[in-house]
C-alpha cells in the first residue's frame, strides 16, 4: 500500500479532485489588494525581481521563443514519464511540407544553446520572461494550463559544478525574493500582518536524501508538506536520483538537470544530484508552495548516463542533444522561478488566477466565488 502511495507521489501537483479543492481551499480569505492595487503591486515586484536578478546572477533579459520545431529538441517534457506533451500542430501555409511546431513548457533547454548564441562568457547569463502553455496539469489554486516563468541561464566552468557553488546561487535568488517581498509591504503595508507571516530570512537547505530519513513513510508530498512545518522556506537538493527507499524524490527530465552526479565528497552522505527545487509554506493555503526549480545542467557524461537510466538514449540524436554531447554548447546552471506563483505568493492570495488571466473550469470558479476568491477574466 505505501510503495503504491509513493508511486502515485512521484507526480503531479498532489490535488486530484474538485470536492479536494473545494475542502483546502481557505474559509475565512479576504484579499488584502483591490485588483487594481494587485496589478500595481505585481508589475513593481516585477520589475524588482528582473533588474535585481541582472545585479545578483549577472544576467540581461532577452527574447524568448513561444513556439519551437518538434525536431530541434528544445522543448521542455517537464519529466521522464511522457505523461506531460506539449501541444503541437502545423505552421506555415502554402508550405510541401508544413514546420512541426510545439508551443513550448518551457525554455529550459532553448536557454542554454542561447547562451552560446548571445555569446555569453563564464560568469555571464540571461534571463527570460517566458510564457508556456502546459496542458496536462490538474488546474488547482496553484496549477495553471498558462505558466509564466523568469527562465535564466548562466555559463559556468567545470570546478563551479559543486554543490557550494549551486547553494550560492541559490541564496541569492532568496535574496532578490525577500527584498521582492519587501517592496510589496513598503508599497502596500496591510500586508504585513500576523495573519499571514512574511518569509524567513533565511534559506535552508536539505538533500532529499534527507528528508527521506525524516519521514521514512511517508510519500514525497507529504515529506515536503512535514519539513515546512519546522523549516518554511527550504532548498531541497537532489531530485531526480533514486533514494533509498527505491524511488526518486519526484520524477526530473533526463536531459537539463544533473541528478546524477555523486555528491557523498561535499555532502558526508551517499547523495547524488547538482539541482533542487525552492519551496515555502504558504500560510494563505496552508499548503506547500513551489517557487523554483534549478540545477547544474548536465555534462556530456551525466546527459548520456540520465539518457540511459531512463530508456530514453534515442533523444541523443537530436540537435540540442547533439550540441551537449559535442561540447558545443556551454556548462551551465539554471532554472525557472514562477512570475504567478511568486505574485500569489508575496500579496498572500489564496489562487493563481487573482494574478494572471487564463481559463479555468466552471467548477473551480464555483468553488472560488463560495471561499470569496475572484479569479481575473
Amino acid at each position: 500500500m505505501m510503495t503504491d502511495r509513493k508511486k502515485q507521489d512521484l507526480a503531479g501537483p498532489g490535488i486530484g479532485t474538485y470536492q479536494e479543492i473545494d475542502r483546502v481551499l481557505p474559509t475565512d480569505y479576504e484579499s488584502l489588494l483591490t485588483p487594481k492595487d494587485t496589478q500595481k503591486a505585481l508589475f513593481a515586484v516585477k520589475h524588482y525581481v528582473e533588474e535585481n536578478l541582472a545585479k545578483e546572477l549577472n544576467l540581461m533579459m532577452v527574447t524568448v521563443p513561444l513556439i519551437v520545431s518538434e525536431e530541434s529538441g528544445v522543448n521542455d517534457y517537464l519529466d521522464r514519464d511522457g505523461s506531460r506533451t506539449p501541444v503541437e500542430f502545423p505552421a506555415g501555409l502554402g508550405l510541401e511540407k508544413r514546420i512541426s511546431a510545439q508551443v513550448v513548457q518551457a525554455a529550459t533547454k532553448w536557454k542554454r544553446m542561447a547562451l552560446r548564441e548571445f555569446d555569453c562568457k563564464v560568469g555571464e547569463g540571461i534571463n527570460t520572461d517566458m510564457r508556456a502553455v502546459r496542458k496536462d496539469y490538474f488546474l488547482d489554486h496553484d496549477h495553471s494550463s498558462y505558466v509564466d516563468q523568469w527562465d535564466w541561464e548562466r555559463v559556468i566552468t567545470k570546478n563551479q559544478r559543486n554543490l557550494a557553488y549551486l547553494k550560492d546561487t541559490v541564496t541569492k535568488i532568496w535574496k532578490v525574493l525577500k527584498g521582492a517581498e519587501d517592496l510589496a509591504i513598503e508599497m502596500y503595508p496591510q500586508l504585513d500582518t500576523d495573519k499571514y507571516p512574511s518569509l524567513p530570512k533565511k534559506l535552508e537547505f536539505f538533500h532529499a536524501e534527507e528528508i527521506l530519513e525524516m519521514y521514512p513513510d511517508l510519500p514525497r508530498k507529504q515529506r515536503e508538506t512535514e519539513i515546512l512545518q519546522d523549516h518554511p522556506a527550504v532548498f531541497i537538493i537532489g531530485i531526480g536520483s533514486v533514494l533509498k527507499d527505491g524511488y526518486p524524490h519526484e520524477m526530473r527530465a533526463a536531459d537539463y538537470d544533473d541528478w546524477v552526479t555523486d555528491t557523498s565528497k561535499e555532502s558526508g552522505k551517499k547523495t547524488h544530484g547538482l539541482n533542487g527545487d525552492i519551496l515555502v509554506w504558504n500560510p494563505v493555503t496552508q499548503r506547500r508552495h513551489e517557487l523554483s526549480s534549478m540545477g547544474i545542467r548536465v555534462t556530456p557524461e551525466t546527459l548520456k548516463q540520465q539518457l540511459e537510466l531512463s530508456g530514453q538514449q534515442h533523444f541523443l540524436n537530436l540537435p540540442y542533444h547533439q550540441a551537449i554531447m559535442k561540447n558545443q554548447i556551454p556548462l551551465s546552471v539554471g532554472g525557472g522561478i514562477g512570475q504567478s506563483r511568486t505574485y500569489m505568493l508575496l500579496l498572500k492570495k489564496a489562487h493563481l488566477g487573482e494574478v494572471s488571466v487564463t481559463v479555468w473550469p466552471k467548477v473551480l470558479k464555483e468553488i472560488c466565488e463560495k471561499h470569496n476568491i475572484h479569479l481575473l477574466e
